[in-house]
């Protein structure tokens, strides 16, 4: 149940990081990670909202809480790039939607940015195959409570 615990935190660390500066700095130092980048179809490679800021940030933060918590850094690193992995997967496949930037789709949002790493790194973590599972899921959930309360909050600002 702890590795289940552990493994959420540093998920949380890696995908809500970006979120929190972009809250904090709006547009500042924000250049998308696709640079403008118009595909064939008329769509973004990825969108406004992957920034190398935020991906940097995913990766910095992400390392230096698995090392509070007794891991290498460069496994906080590793799950971090792996769920930004996930999540530009998620970003590009929604871009050949043709669906906006930051458009919610439930599973393709949630599943790549936990299977991912738990895949990749539930053995330095102690996860088994059996709780990879309840990993995904309780992020699912996690990350559809949080983004709807986000949302709330957004269109409240002035």
């Amino acid at each position: 149940m702890l590795d289940i615990l552990i493994f959420l935190v540093l998920l949380g660390v890696a995908n809500g990081t970006p979120v929190l500066l972009r809250l904090a700095l709006g547009k500042r130092y924000a250049r998308p990670l696709d640079g403008g980048l118009t595909l064939r179809d008329g769509h973004r490679l990825f969108g406004s909202s992957k920034t190398l800021r935020g991906i940097a940030a995913s990766l910095l933060a992400t390392s230096g809480v698995a090392w509070l918590l007794g891991y290498a850094p460069y496994l906080g690193a590793g799950i971090a790039a792996a769920a930004m992995l996930g999540d530009l997967l998620s970003s590009f496949i929604k871009r050949r939607l043709g669906l906006a930037s930051s458009h919610d789709v439930y599973g393709l949002d949630q599943i790549p940015e936990s299977l991912f790493p738990a895949l990749l790194y539930r053995g330095p973590i102690g996860l088994t195959w059996a709780g990879i599972i309840p990993v995904i899921l309780a992020f699912f959930v996690l990350d559809v409570i949080l983004t709807a309360w986000l949302h709330k909050f957004e269109s409240r600002r002035p």
